[in-house]
């Protein structure tokens, strides 16, 4: 009975609202992201239960990954330019044999459309493109799923970009503990301030 109660005890209501206002995709965003955000009111309205971390976390061979050529001095040419990642991207032509396999061996039987291939290091971030090390399924329902990992590395993304935190920094926040990074920087106050005020550009 503790352990529901703890499960079921109420958020607190002043960050749920907030976090609420951020589904509310009010200007002009890419649908994936404005979709992604969307799921911030039911997946964070409750903590993240810290008991067992093993299937909000990419798994121990999944380190992250980096390339090598993106670099604080080149991210306004680089991950800061509009369309950066998106040119980047691998097409699905490549990456849906990678979710395949990756199905296959941890997941045999289920949905597709129940997990997110996910650049642990975010490619709008200087994630790498196609190194493994940095691609994992991603739970897209629950609790801190694809969605809220998403509108963190928008956050990032924009701290980043405004120079109010070093890459490097984003970096190593990420590929630690998503769901840490996303308590430190995806404040209320942040993803208010990011609720898309301008034409979301990045997302990865």
């Amino acid at each position: 009975m503790i352990a529901i109660g703890f499960w079921y005890r109420p958020f607190d209501d002043k960050r749920a609202g907030r976090r609420g206002e951020v589904s509310a995709c009010s200007v002009a965003a890419t649908h994936d992201f404005c979709d992604a955000v969307a799921g911030l009111s039911t997946a964070l309205r409750n903590p993240v239960l810290r008991v067992d971390r093993t299937s909000i976390l990419p798994p121990r061979d999944t380190p992250g990954a980096v390339d090598p050529f993106i670099t604080q001095a080149n991210i306004g040419t680089t991950i800061c330019r509009p369309g950066y990642a998106r040119s980047v991207r691998p097409s699905f032509a490549v990456t849906a044999p990678v979710k395949r396999r990756l199905m296959d061996a941890q997941h045999p039987g289920e949905s597709f459309a129940d997990y997110e291939l996910d650049h642990l290091i975010p490619i709008s971030l200087g994630g790498a493109p196609l190194d493994l090390r940095d691609l994992w399924l991603q739970p897209r329902r629950g609790q801190a799923n694809a969605a809220d990992k998403n509108a963190l590395a928008y956050v990032l993304w924009r701290l980043v970009c405004e120079r109010r935190l070093p890459l490097r920094t984003a970096q190593q926040a990420i590929r630690r503990d998503w769901t840490k990074a996303y308590d430190t920087y995806a404040t209320p106050e942040n993803l208010a301030r990011y609720h898309f005020a301008h034409r979301q550009e990045e997302r990865d």
